[in-house]
């Protein structure tokens, strides 16, 4: 009996491995991850129904760039009030460009990232003074990339991922997008189903066959403007408890060789050199993810190693606000604006 659970947990572990690195793009990719794994189809759909009912999986679809479809964005860390941050929550996460949104243990307590789309009135540090004005933060911090070395969410479900990993550099196409391009774009963003053919719908509402659908999802990805196809996990309902903001002091001469290095831990999903302020005096950015505080310590222990650096800070989240996928094209962003018009 004992044997017969330690498989399906083991099954469950390289499933979830596999949907988050390298999702088939095909007809039936259910099917393809079962033939792999020496399954059958309905084990797989099963399994991913039951994790999905569970929240341990957060969403399945494509992962734009939202620099290449034209939006700007930044991380933005505002200094509130701590009577006044569940009502200046609720007005951040009203616009439809916050895409992530967490209380840290810092000064600067609220820490959201924003998007604004191509036909922004507002344009994003107009924006950005509005949200502290209706919240009425004492003060802010926009933190835009200045250089991003990596972005890639996977965690290690196995236990089998080396610490280590190289990171490749990206050389895109450039592309002219069409309108059937954009149509792709508006579908795929979309949560998948876990049925058999996940794509079928997309297919028939765009008239048009799988080869020619999964040919512009490859024009998209070669054109950087899709970055992978996978599905994200919750990482707390997945068992990662302990994941840490860490922001380091570096000599941005350096940058360039410091950055590569912290992102080459496998640990690492994000990693970003931004400004720094007089308030703000840090500018390499490392998300690190751990099951324990002592996992994730011991991560940024063999960071702290190997970098220059002049000082560093491990920011925890105390609350999830949000997190979400932007709906890019959406209307909401002009009705947003519209609404607060005169408040600017």
């Amino acid at each position: 009996m004992f044997e017969i659970f330690e498989k399906t947990i083991n099954m469950t572990q390289e499933i979830l491995s596999r949907i988050q690195k390298n999702f088939p793009l095909q007809p039936r990719p259910f099917e393809a991850i079962a033939n792999e794994l020496g399954m059958q189809e309905e084990e797989v759909l099963s399994i991913l129904n039951e994790e999905k009912q569970k929240k341990i999986i957060r969403q399945t679809s494509a992962i734009f760039d939202t620099k290449r479809l034209g939006y700007k964005s930044s991380l933005v860390a505002f200094k509130v009030d701590e009577d006044k941050i569940d009502s200046a929550v609720k007005i951040i996460n009203s616009h439809p460009g916050i895409s992530h949104n967490y209380e840290r243990n810092h000064d600067f307590n609220i820490w959201f990232t924003l998007a604004v789309p191509p036909n922004t009135i507002f344009g994003l540090d107009k924006t950005v003074k509005l949200l502290a004005k209706l919240t009425e933060a004492s003060d802010y911090i926009l933190l835009p990339t200045l250089k991003l070395f990596k972005i890639s969410v996977k965690l290690d479900t196995t236990g089998k991922d080396a610490k280590k990993e190289k990171v490749k550099k990206q050389v895109h196409k450039e592309i002219e997008l069409s309108d059937l391009h954009y149509a792709v774009i508006r579908l795929a963003q979309k949560d998948i189903e876990f049925v058999s053919e996940p794509f079928k719908a997309m297919i028939d509402e765009l008239g048009i066959d799988y080869e020619r659908f999964f040919e512009i999802l490859q024009e998209l990805q070669d054109a950087g403007v899709m970055r992978r196809y996978a599905s994200i996990l919750n990482h707390r309902k997945a068992g990662f408890n302990a994941n840490a903001m860490v922001v380091w002091d570096i000599d941005e001469e350096k940058g360039e060789e410091i950055g590569a290095k912290t992102a080459s831990f496998s640990a690492v999903s994000h990693c970003y050199l931004r400004p720094k302020y007089p308030n703000w005096s840090y500018n390499l950015f490392s998300m690190v993810h751990g099951k324990t505080t002592e996992e994730t310590q011991k991560v940024i222990d063999a960071i702290a190693d190997e970098i220059e650096y002049k000082s560093y800070m491990p920011l925890y989240s105390s609350r999830e606000f949000k997190k979400v996928r932007i709906i890019y094209f959406s209307p909401k962003f002009e009705a947003w604006e519209e609404r607060h018009k005169n408040d600017v």
